[in-house]
């Protein structure tokens, strides 16, 4: 398996678009489980024409050569064929209106077929099938992008780099509306737009999601990174951590894989 990885650097991009990846090769498992990640995702199928399967919330859907997957608070089954070639971009949350003109909630828990947003994306999905590198795709994508953003009023970039910074915590809704110079009603509706959730779920899906994070980059004991993730104790770590992954932390910690939020099972 052949993985790629492009941080946008540019000014003009980086409130909009935090990196493109491309994965391209044979698979090792047959089924994936991704978790609830805290990002926003446009995906292009660029392999094979067999259909891929996924559930959500218990519901089969068959997956879009290019669709949007949202600011996700459930688990996303995934059939993976036996060759997979997909191209990534990860959307910053505060941008995701202005590159789809839709707010992001409508995509979270979903996979939303891209046709139905924007015709443009069955074009960029057909010129990415005819580049020979991931250097062009790149070069593509952002051209492409750049002709259509919009640019983020300060506060608008306050609010995306605190979504996309899963090491942040702000206690409380009061504070984080004084940090990011909103008024708590006029933040609630910001984020809910964005997140598909009130502002308080928002802080707590932070903590899963740091909580996450330091299973993978430390040694830490459970009790250590609920003492860390600013859980009130563990029995709640466990219960938010469920709520979201529907599998408790030990669970994830003995069938993780080497990617963050990203389950594999049933060996080919």
């Amino acid at each position: 398996m052949d993985h790629n990885f492009h941080l946008v650097t540019s000014p003009h991009l980086q409130n909009a678009i935090h990196s493109i990846w491309q994965t391209d090769g044979a698979t090792t498992y047959k089924e994936e489980a991704i978790l609830p990640k805290g990002i926003v995702e446009i995906i292009f199928d660029l392999g094979s024409s067999n259909p891929i399967h996924a559930i959500i919330n218990d519901d089969k859907k068959q997956l879009s050569k290019y669709f949007i997957n949202g600011f996700n608070t459930t688990s996303i089954n995934i059939q993976l064929p036996a060759h997979q070639a997909f191209l990534g971009v990860r959307l910053h949350p505060a941008a995701v209106k202005n590159v789809t003109d839709v707010p992001a909630k409508e995509f979270v828990n979903a996979n939303i077929d891209l046709m139905l947003i924007k015709p443009m994306f069955n074009t960029l999905w057909h010129q990415l099938l005819h580049c020979k590198t991931f250097s062009q795709r790149v070069t593509l994508i952002t051209d492409v992008f750049s002709a259509s953003l919009i640019e983020l009023t300060p506060r608008e970039k306050l609010l995306n780099n605190f979504l996309s910074d899963h090491n942040s915590f702000i206690p409380s809704v009061k504070e984080l509306a004084k940090a990011l110079c909103y008024t708590p009603r006029h933040l609630s509706r910001k984020v809910y737009d964005i997140t598909g959730m009130n502002t308080e779920e928002v802080l707590l899906y932070k903590k899963y999601l740091h909580a996450i994070s330091l299973i993978h980059t430390t040694d830490f004991s459970l009790t250590q990174i609920a003492y860390s993730s600013r859980f009130s104790d563990q029995s709640h770590f466990i219960k938010t951590f469920k709520a979201f992954s529907q599998i408790t932390p030990g669970q994830y910690v003995i069938n993780k894989s080497h990617l963050p939020g990203h389950l594999y099972k049933h060996v080919r």
